[in-house]
This record gives C-alpha cells, sequence and structure tokens, in this order.
C-alpha cells in the first residue's frame, strides 16, 4: 500500500437516520482515534514482576474530530442539531485503502471562529457512543 491522500479520509453524517451518509462540508483536516483502557491483573505470583492484563476486558473508544472552513451547509445544520439535541447518530469515517468505520458518535463540541481578513472556520469534535462496526475496503 502507497502513500494516501489525506483529503480521502472522510468523515460522514447520517442525514435523517435512514443511511443515507454525507460528508461533512468544508473539512480540510480530519483525525481518527482508537483507545483501549487495560485492566491489570498484575499480583505477586505474576512471572517475574511482569505486569498482567486482563485479556478482552476494559473500555474500548474512538474520537474522531475535524476542522475546516465554515459553509453552513445542510452538513452543518446536522451538527449543530445533534450536539444541541444530544443524539447519538450513524458517523462513517472512511479511511483509504484501509476500510470504513461506521457507528453511533455523539458531538461534544464545536467551535467557530474567523478573523478580520480570513474566512470562518470550525472544528468539531466526536466520540463513540456505542459499538462500531468495521468493513475492510476491498
Amino acid at each position: 500500500m502507497g502513500a494516501q491522500n489525506g483529503k480521502d479520509l472522510l468523515i460522514k453524517v447520517d442525514m435523517s437516520t435512514d443511511g443515507q451518509f454525507e460528508t461533512i462540508a468544508g473539512l480540510r483536516a480530519t483525525r481518527v482515534s482508537f483507545n483501549a483502557e487495560t485492566v491489570d491483573v498484575t499480583s505477586l505470583e505474576s512471572q517475574g514482576g511482569w505486569r498482567e492484563l486482563l485479556s478482552g476486558a476494559g473500555v474500548r473508544s474512538a474520537a474522531i474530530s475535524g476542522a475546516g472552513v465554515f459553509k453552513d451547509e445542510g452538513t452543518d445544520e446536522r451538527a449543530r442539531q445533534i450536539f444541541f439535541d444530544g443524539e447519538t447518530p450513524n458517523f462513517q469515517i472512511i479511511v483509504p485503502d484501509f476500510g470504513v468505520i461506521e457507528g453511533p458518535f455523539q458531538v461534544t463540541s464545536i467551535e467557530y471562529s474567523g478573523s478580520h481578513n480570513g474566512e470562518a472556520t470550525y472544528e468539531m469534535a466526536m466520540a463513540s457512543a456505542g459499538a462500531l462496526i468495521f468493513t475492510a475496503l476491498v
């Protein structure tokens, strides 16, 4: 697998809870991260004093974020409404030559900014709110 275009890492939102996903408008930078908590079961009997972790335990989570130019399109309106209503609709994250991650996320922050001689921009962050499904690209 060769190098990938950053612009191909997409964040999409389910526009009306019917599986119709649209790319969030104006994004110029996107990020996805996965986390897994560990459960330490180390005891005095642990071989050589090495830490032991309980397999399959702990909480898994994902976070997605993006930043871009504020365009006030339908997807911007949907993201704002998700935030103010506290909804957890499905999002899709398209990772080029890797796969699609899909599942419920909560919009945890939206920030708008702008300068006198520049464009209006925004940043948003989402946290996973349930089980995620990964589908590999073929």
